[in-house]
């Protein structure tokens, strides 16, 4: 993973994410998932992107079933942008590094 790009646990989902004052990129995603691998690269260029404005990261589901249950995600990979602790954006499956910009440049 790209030094800017975050982990995301069960245990500090809250604390890095929900409680961030800044946006933040979460990718849900497994290792057994050929999309998720296909999104990297996009999600790691983001991430060096937009350094210092918007936090990005990743949240393997398979590690962490908590969070991704209570963010109902049922299909992978599945990327969420939060701001003040909420749900703005919403993308499912392999997504153009442009849409995740617009919507970044939108929010930040």
């Amino acid at each position: 993973m790209s030094e800017n790009v975050l982990e995301f646990t069960d245990a500090n989902f809250e604390s890095e994410v929900l409680s961030s004052d800044a946006p933040v990129l979460v990718d849900f995603w497994a290792p057994w998932c050929g999309p998720c691998k296909m999104l990297t690269p996009t999600i790691e260029k983001l991430a060096t992107d937009y350094a210092g404005k918007v936090r990005i990261g990743k949240l393997n589901t398979d590690e962490n079933p908590q969070v991704a249950s209570s963010n109902n995600i049922n299909a992978i990979p599945t990327v969420f942008l939060f701001k003040n602790g909420e749900v703005v954006d919403r993308f499912v499956g392999v997504t153009p590094a442009d849409k995740f910009a617009a919507s970044l440049d939108q929010h930040c």
